[in-house]
Formats: structure tokens, C-alpha cells, sequence
């Protein structure tokens, strides 16, 4: 076997492999003078000798490892983890947009600047807003965005120093707190009535003109829509402030009302739940925040605009608030939510709204005799059981989530919204079928029998997975990332 060096050589040489071959216009690779002499192979690389297949069921069996909406039904709230069409992969692979360069001059990408503007135009109508920014690279930077033009148009106001305060209700998103506090803001808390809405007498209590505004989502976390939002709208607005729309749970009202209809004034959307691109893992999102037309100064810049029949980047607007992220957004996440938007039409997105509210009732009904229902009023795309009857017998909503991986399911999320004790939050999407849904209830109504007669099945749990059940507490005081097969048995 020759080594490394030798082998380029040997390939490099026209017809040494087969006299049938053309001839190689590739120069033969001359090794430098200059390349260090301990740098060079002196014995052949211990590689491994697999075939072609067995490289491919090595890396296959891995990825089968990992669980996604291709693979299983995947009931998790509160973020949308929606199937994203392959429609959507293949235009976001098109070479006109994935071999693009944010340097390009603009005359040279005017089919790309064209698809930005549009989508900022489709969202626009989705939203109500008058205008929109692609630029945020996802919901929490989004809500970033939001609030510092809330800051911002304060201090034209001059009322910056004085407006200091975010309401942020107790059944919001985790990132909105702490999103208002990156910001800058003092966060007060505003408890749910009995309800699951926000209290209006608690509200009431901590207005006043140190209030820069309030965050807000509608469906909230619980899935129930928040009846009295024009109400709460003119309370902020009454005493100065501004009112934010979490677009988190968009997916509920699509194509049935807007955020602005309901009298927000700043939106952020999250392309990469509510218009189906993945963000599993991790990966990347899309974050756009929309304003009502007095705050659209303050908006990142540089701005897709349409000047003529020619697409710019503009970035001359003295008001605002500068760039947030590099370039111009995660555009590969724009091009598939605008397929996904272009696709479903505008009937396609009200159905999407109307069946994800159908799916989410009709488990909400299966389930409640089984599991209390936090909430037992008609929810929107998602609801809340607690596993508190599951609790008194030994047996936590941790438990339950462990036991549904030995039948093939993802766990929804557990122990949040955190105002429901052992909360298991579930939302199925428009895109799962009856049969799924039947046969997911099928199985939450099975566990909840093994509590009733077999708890220790589902105390063990999960039986069928490769590892075996962490110590959850321990596995958080003493974090190991690093494998170590001789510490395999503590």
C-alpha cells in the first residue's frame, strides 16, 4: 500500500488507472520543498475498510436515532413544530437563492430582493401591520427588536427615563421576561384569573405612566383566547403605552383576525413555526417583527424597498434603530415561508388556523376523562392537562412523557406554562390525521390505566429506547458531556 503522498501521485498520472479514461487535464500535485518533514505520513493511515453500504446503514441507523414530524407524531407546544412541506426545500435550493452572496451589487439578486418584498408584503396582511422587517433571526431576537423600538419611540417622546416598566401576564413565553429584560425593562408580572386570562382588576393596578407597554400573547400559552384584548389594548394605550404581540401561537387565527385588529401595535412572527420551515435542533429561524405606521421609522435598516420596477436596499432612516443582524435575515428560512404562504394561498392559511383549533378540541375532549384538563373551556390550537389525579398516585407528569417514547411518540411539553402544576401541554397541528389523533389519545388513555393498575410500568419507563431512564436531578448537579464508557455503571 503506498502512502498518501505516493497515492496522489499515482492518480495524478494520466492513463495509470485505465487506458479506456480520458486523459486527465488536472496537473500532476508536486509536493512543496517547503512542507514539513514531519507532517508526511510515514506509515499507512489506519482507515477503516467498510463498503459503500455499510457506510450508508452506518450513517441511516443514526439518523433513525432522532426523532422528527417526518418520522412520528410530534404533540408539541407551544411552539409550532409543524411539517414542512418538501416543496419548500426544493425552492430554497434553487441556485439563484442558496449560491448567493449578501455583497452581490442589488442588480445582480433582483429575484431574491423581489421575494423579500413580497413576503414582507404577505405578512403585512397577515398581521395588519403597515410595515415589516425581515431582519430578526428568530422569535426571542424578534421580541428584542420589538421592545427597543417601544424604547425608542419613548424617547422621541422623552419619556425614555420615566417609562420603565414591561407587564408581562404569568402564562407568557419564557423568552418575554427575559426578552424585556435584555431591553432594559423592569419586569411586573400580571397573574391569569380563574379563567386562564389575564386578570383585568390586577392590570388595572399597575397602570400608570412608568409603563412603557405590555407583551402579550393571544391564543396564550394555556391555548384560550384572551376575550378581553380591546379592553386591555385601550388600557395601555390610555395611560401612554404600547402593546406587543407575541406571534408564537399565530397558527390559532390565521386568516380569522390580525394582531392589529385586536390593537397591537408591534408584532413579532416566527416563520420557522407558524409557516412550517424546521427549527428543530436548534437550527436556524426567521424572527420578523411588523409595526403599526407611527412606529415604522424606528424599524431596522437596511429596508427591501421598491423603487420603480427595481428593488433596493434602503438604508436612510435617521430614526432607526440600526441594524440587528448581520446582512439582511436567514433568508433560507424566508424563501420557504414564503413557498409555504404562496402555496396555501389565503384560503390554505385560514384552513390551517381552522383545523389546528379542530384538532386540538377534539384530543381536549378524548382526553378529559382521563387527565384533568387545566382549562376545560373551548381552546384554540393547544390546550393544558395536568397529571395532578396521576400525582396522588405516585406517578408524575414526567413519567407519563417517559412512557410514551416505548410507543413511539414525542413527549409534549411537560411542567409548562408553569401556572399549571404537572402541565402537560399538547398541540397536534392542522397536518395530523384523524387516525393519529385517535390513536396518540389511545395511548395517553392506556398510560393513564397502567397509573391506575400498574404504575411501576410507567415509573420504569422508558423500556424500548436504546439508554436507560436518567436521573434527571442528578444529571443536572453533576453534567457530564463528555463519554466515558468506565463511568457507564454509576
Amino acid at each position: 500500500m503506498t502512502n498518501n503522498n505516493e497515492l496522489i501521485f499515482e492518480i495524478s498520472r494520466p492513463g495509470r488507472i485505465a487506458a479506456s479514461l480520458p486523459e486527465s487535464d488536472v496537473p500532476a500535485v508536486k509536493l512543496s520543498k517547503k512542507f514539513p518533514e514531519h507532517l508526511i505520513r510515514k506509515t499507512p493511515a489506519e482507515l477503516p475498510e467498510v463498503s459503500e453500504p455499510q457506510l450508508m446503514r452506518h450513517y441511516t441507523a443514526l439518523s433513525n436515532m432522532n426523532f422528527g414530524v417526518d418520522n412520528g407524531f410530534y404533540p408539541l407546544g407551544s411552539c409550532t413544530m409543524k411539517y414542512n412541506p418538501k416543496i419548500n426545500e426544493d425552492v430554497a435550493r434553487l441556485s439563484g437563492f442558496a449560491n448567493i452572496h449578501p455583497f452581490q451589487p442589488t442588480q445582480t439578486v433582483q429575484g431574491a430582493l423581489e421575494l423579500m418584498y413580497e413576503l414582507q408584503e404577505d405578512l403585512k396582511v397577515i398581521t395588519g401591520m403597515a410595515a415589516i422587517s425581515l431582519q430578526p433571526a428568530a422569535g426571542a431576537q424578534g421580541e428584542w427588536t420589538g421592545l427597543m423600538i417601544m424604547k425608542l419611540f419613548h424617547k422621541q417622546n422623552g419619556e425614555d427615563k420615566k417609562r420603565t416598566k414591561i407587564l408581562v401576564p404569568d402564562s407568557a413565553h419564557g423568552t418575554n421576561p427575559s426578552s424585556a429584560f435584555i431591553a432594559g425593562f423592569d419586569v411586573v408580572e400580571i397573574p391569569s384569573n380563574a379563567s386562564g386570562t389575564v386578570d383585568l382588576a390586577a392590570l388595572k393596578n399597575q397602570l400608570g405612566t412608568d409603563i412603557a407597554g405590555l407583551m402579550l400573547t393571544n391564543p396564550n400559552t394555556l391555548g384560550l383566547f384572551e376575550k378581553d384584548i380591546e379592553e386591555i389594548a385601550k388600557l395601555i394605550h390610555g395611560i401612554g403605552g404600547l402593546v406587543y404581540y407575541d406571534g408564537a401561537n399565530l397558527n390559532a387565527i390565521l386568516g380569522k383576525t390580525t394582531p392589529a385588529a385586536m390593537g397591537f401595535d408591534i408584532v413579532h412572527l416566527n416563520l420557522h413555526k407558524t409557516f412550517s420551515t424546521p427549527h428543530g435542533g436548534g437550527g436556524p429561524g426567521s424572527g420578523p417583527v411588523g409595526v403599526k405606521g407611527f412606529l415604522a421609522p424606528y424599524l431596522p435598516v437596511p429596508r427591501v424597498e421598491k423603487q420603480d420596477d427595481e428593488y433596493v436596499l434602503n438604508s436612510s432612516y435617521p430614526l432607526s434603530l440600526g441594524r440587528v443582524k448581520g446582512y439582511f435575515g436567514n433568508f433560507g428560512v424566508n424563501v420557504r415561508a414564503y413557498t409555504y404562504i404562496r402555496t396555501m394561498g389565503a384560503d390554505g392559511l385560514k384552513q390551517v388556523s381552522e383545523s389546528a383549533v379542530l384538532h386540538a378540541n377534539y384530543l381536549r375532549k378524548l382526553l378529559a376523562p382521563y387527565y384533568i384538563v387545566s382549562h376545560p373551556q373551548f381552546c384554540k390550537h393547544e390546550f393544558v392537562l395536568s397529571g395532578l389525579k396521576q400525582k396522588k398516585l405516585g406517578v408524575k407528569t414526567m413519567d407519563i412523557a417517559k412512557r410514551l417514547l416505548d410507543f413511539g411518540y414525542y413527549a409534549p411539553t411537560v411542567y409548562f406554562p408553569l401556572i399549571v402544576e404537572e402541565a402537560m401541554m399538547i398541540e397536534p397541528t392542522e397536518t395530523e390525521t384523524k387516525e393519529t389523533l385517535d390513536a396518540f389519545a389511545k395511548t395517553l388513555i392506556a398510560i393513564a390505566k397502567e397509573v391506575e393498575e400498574t404504575p411501576t410500568i410507567v415509573l420504569e419507563a422508558p423500556h424500548t429506547t436504546s439508554v436507560r431512564r436518567m436521573d434527571e436531578v442528578r444529571a443536572a448537579r453533576k453534567l457530564r458531556v463528555r463519554y466515558d464508557k468506565s463511568k457507564d455503571k454509576e
